[in-house]
């Protein structure tokens, strides 16, 4: 109603300006959009001087003091109107942005006042998986007091496609992304409100609206050696040894220093592989320090493997927060977890990755620190799958510069490679059956 309002009056005011200014010619105009309107345009200022009625302005019938009256009244009206609509044009997007995130918040307020919780949390159910939600839930606990009462976090368990296919190896069924697929449809289908992540599980594309918005501190990133008879280095263990790992990184960095071993599919969580341990379905096998760390399991290492022995891979020992990117009633309680150093090595690292098409078919390994004066330093490192042909990498700059300093790593290690070195890769894994038998050839030099 306002602005038909104003429209008309403007109309109005108008026509009686046209009779006023005639005869200072066509050089009315109005002020440029995106320009302030608080002063009258110039060209609708009042002439300096005599404002008395000229001979033309007595026959047009209107008093140099009337002319006057309609040039401000117009000149007021159209700064009203423009503002109006700038106002229409520019804030809808903001006022529209704001109801929704107060939609959200009301959301929230409202599952507290119902006694239904504040947070839902997605997971695996693995007891890894979900040793690391429990965490998480401490944690917000321990940061929001309205987040610290029995079922104000709820943890929703999601069973992957990645837990439920054990006997096959990851390479043959499809990747990374087998252990967050269900956790994406979940989040996406607002049945959680986050999802709490191995973050070396989660591919490097992400769903899209959706992001990697928390990083907790990183636990000890190395992997360890698992033996029943003591021995600690992959050199020292029998020709025909059997290995137990589905990971192709560790399979070809075994390799590189004892090709008489063999590598064998072993899948499963922890307790599980170490029961096959124990009854002697292999005579070795790895894990991840962090996961042993979390679940107070460190007993059961052998021994720690330095990253010059078996670099680490990608993301290893972070946990990481999955939220829709417009969930600001969810972000509010997440972001402020955010560990910085943590983030920066590991946007670095996934860098890296996402440069070489990384996935579980390919023996990919990559770790970032951040030092104290901000710098971050990266290791990585390509090989085949047999371990006979490996390229490695180093890099450091400004921790600010994480993402180009993964993603130029990368590229250095692509050119020297050359990209012939992994189309034979990706062949010779297909035909292998990735780590379920031992590779014969090597994929040819470039």
């Amino acid at each position: 109603m306002v602005q038909r309002s104003t429209t008309l009056a403007v109309v109005v005011a108008g026509g009686l300006l046209l009779r006023a200014v005639a005869p200072f010619g066509p050089s009315f105009a109005v002020a440029p959009r995106g320009q302030a309107t608080t002063n009258p345009p110039r060209d609708l200022r009042i002439p300096e001087g005599n404002v008395h009625s000229s001979p033309q302005d007595q026959a047009s019938g209107l008093s140099g003091a009337a002319m006057a009256a309609a040039m401000l009244t117009v000149t007021s009206l159209l700064s009203a109107s423009l503002r109006a609509r700038r106002q229409s044009c520019f804030c809808k997007p903001l006022q529209q942005g704001m109801k929704q995130q107060a939609v959200q918040v009301h959301s929230t307020v409202a599952r507290a006042a119902e006694g239904e919780p504040i947070l839902r949390l997605g997971t695996r159910g693995s007891p890894l998986a979900l040793a690391q939600a429990y965490e998480t839930k401490r944690v917000l606990a321990a940061a929001f007091p309205e987040l610290a009462p029995e079922g104000a976090v709820e943890i929703r368990t999601i069973s992957t496609t990645g837990d439920q296919r054990l006997e096959i190896s990851l390479a043959e069924i499809g990747g990374k992304g087998l252990f967050t697929r269900e956790l994406d449809v979940a989040l996406i289908n607002k049945e959680v409100d986050f999802c709490v992540h191995s973050t070396k599980d989660v591919p490097t594309v992400l769903v899209p609206g959706t992001e990697l918005c928390t990083m907790l501190p990183r636990e000890d990133s190395r992997d360890v050696i698992i033996t029943p008879n003591g021995i600690t280095r992959f050199e020292d263990l029998p020709a025909g040894s059997l290995i137990g790992t589905a990971s192709l990184r560790r399979q070809a960095q075994i390799y590189a220093v004892n090709p008489n071993v063999k590598c064998v599919n072993f899948r499963g969580n922890v307790q599980t592989r170490l029961r096959k341990l124990k009854v002697g379905e292999v005579n070795c096998t790895l894990l991840a320090y962090a996961g042993l760390k979390r679940m107070n399991m460190t007993e059961h290492a052998t021994r720690i493997l330095e990253w010059d022995e078996m670099l680490p891979a990608i993301s290893q020992g972070a946990i990481s927060f999955q939220c829709a990117s417009d969930d600001e009633a969810t972000l509010k309680y997440l972001r402020p977890l955010n560990h910085r150093q943590t983030f920066e090595a590991v946007t670095c690292e996934r860098a890296f990755l996402a440069s070489l098409d990384g996935n579980c078919k390919t023996p990919i390994a990559g770790q970032a620190k951040v030092s104290a004066d901000g710098q971050l330093h990266l290791i990585g490192l390509v090989s085949s799958p047999d371990g006979q042909k490996i390229f490695r990498v180093t890099r450091s700059g400004a921790a600010s510069d994480a993402a180009t300093i993964g993603k130029d790593a990368g590229m250095e290690i692509r050119k020297e490679a050359g990209e012939k070195f992994f189309e034979d890769m990706q062949d010779y894994v297909q035909a292998v059956q990735a780590a379920n038998e031992k590779p014969t050839k090597a994929p040819s030099p470039a």
